[in-house]
């Protein structure tokens, strides 16, 4: 069902505010209907959400019970009653709006309570208001919105907006409330009432409590996202790239097609910055690369030309070599199992990308490097195996493979 097939309303005619109930258009059986709580000859209306909600859940008929959701909407909770600010039309007050400058909450008012006067008079066929509407095709705009009546020209429509409505509208008025209907609280027993007042009061802390914990939710949702899931690398799956090696940080982008990596660059040339802002002005200006041919990379391009583009190195992109050639002199339990196995990755990526088969290569030149490096990452082909000293050859080793990945770069 959706929520707003049955939606509670609070009106203020010429004798006070009173609630009822609108279903607004749904169609049934090809045609399209309309209604408003209300027996064969008026709308009704009540003094109290509670006098309202003691009405609905007795037996007495209204033309609401042949809605086709009348019997879901009048099972839920207490409070289905009870209007939100959006629901509430001050018609009398209408021309009060006008007579205010169009600020967004006049011009809403008055849009709202147009629209709440035809409903009225297209259900209940009330001729002065449907005629009123019919003559004046001005008051269309006002559900236009603040743009619409912004500068000199939007000022003077919305000026002969109100003129209109305090020529017309206590007529309209008068036509309105001949429509309506409100039932005496005499008419009903007091202690239903009042049990039926509590019930809403329940209801309406329930779901108060509810959207409080649905606020909080959110905020600890938002806490814990990954900011970069909603930057522009993110969405064109395009990562800026960050690698160290011997102190000295370099830039590129990297993305993966299917499995495979493809890197800013070409012919195996990693194309490298020393800083990201001079990334970011050579890709605005350069498209003779490989990533080039990825179908996101023009909006990334455009987003950087248009100033919107941030760049934002993901943690996971982050490869620090770092120390790696230090600890592994020292033995296995000194080493950082991450890191390296982070480093291998951009190692292998790049070869991977380039077509070489120089890890591959590399690592039949150095058999004793390999079962330590499988061991290190976790590998079980290496099952058994132990590193033991010396380690200076492994670490010799992978300062090979950090040089590998140097002679790749651009820029170093």
């Amino acid at each position: 069902m959706s929520s707003r097939a049955i939606v509670p309303i609070k009106i203020s005619l010429t004798e006070g505010d009173f609630y009822t109930l609108w279903a607004p258009k749904w169609r049934q059986q090809g045609t399209e209907w309309q209604a408003l709580l209300g027996d064969d000859e008026t709308v009704l209306g009540f003094r109290t959400e509670a006098e309202l909600l003691t009405f609905i859940e007795s037996d007495e008929p209204h033309d609401l019970k042949d809605h086709p959701e009348w019997e879901e909407f009048n099972q839920g909770p207490a409070n289905r009653v009870s209007p939100e600010e959006r629901d509430t039309y001050d018609l009398i007050g209408t021309p009060e709006f006008l007579a205010g400058r169009p600020s967004h909450t006049n011009i809403s008012a008055v849009a709202r309570n147009f629209q709440m006067a035809e409903v009225i008079a297209s259900v209940t066929a009330a001729q002065q208001t449907s005629i009123f509407f019919a003559s004046h095709s001005l008051l269309r705009n006002a559900s236009r919105g603040l743009d619409h009546f912004s500068g000199e020209q939007g000022l003077q429509e919305w000026t002969a907006i109100g003129r209109i409505v305090l020529t017309n509208w206590q007529k309209v008025i008068d036509d309105l409330d001949a429509q309506v209907r409100i039932v005496p609280s005499t008419e009903f027993n007091e202690e239903t009432v009042t049990s039926a007042a509590s019930k809403i009061s329940t209801a309406k802390q329930a779901a108060q409590e509810k959207r409080e914990q649905l606020e909080q939710q959110r905020k600890e949702e938002k806490q814990a996202a990954d900011p970069y899931d909603g930057s522009a690398w993110a969405a064109a799956g395009i990562d800026p790239v960050k690698i160290t090696i011997d102190a000295r940080s370099v830039y590129t982008l990297r993305t993966y097609i299917g499995e495979s990596p493809v890197f800013l660059g070409k012919w195996g040339e990693i194309f490298t910055f020393p800083s990201s802002k001079q990334l970011m002005r050579w890709i605005m200006e350069n498209d003779d690369h490989d990533l080039a041919r990825v179908s996101t990379w023009e909006e990334l391009v455009t987003a950087a030309n248009a100033g919107e583009l941030e760049f934002i190195v993901h943690p996971d992109n982050q490869y620090t070599f770092n120390g790696i050639v230090r600890d592994i002199t020292k033995g296995p339990e000194a080493v950082d199992a991450q890191q390296m196995s982070s480093c291998y990755e951009i190692c292998a990526d790049a070869a991977d990308w380039a077509g070489d088969d120089s890890i591959n290569s590399y690592m039949l030149q150095h058999p004793r490097f390999q079962d330590y490096l499988g061991y290190m990452l976790g590998s079980t082909e290496t099952a058994g195996y132990v590193p033991s000293k010396p380690f200076n050859d492994h670490a010799e080793a992978w300062k090979g493979l950090e040089e590998m990945l140097t002679k790749r770069f651009s820029k170093f």
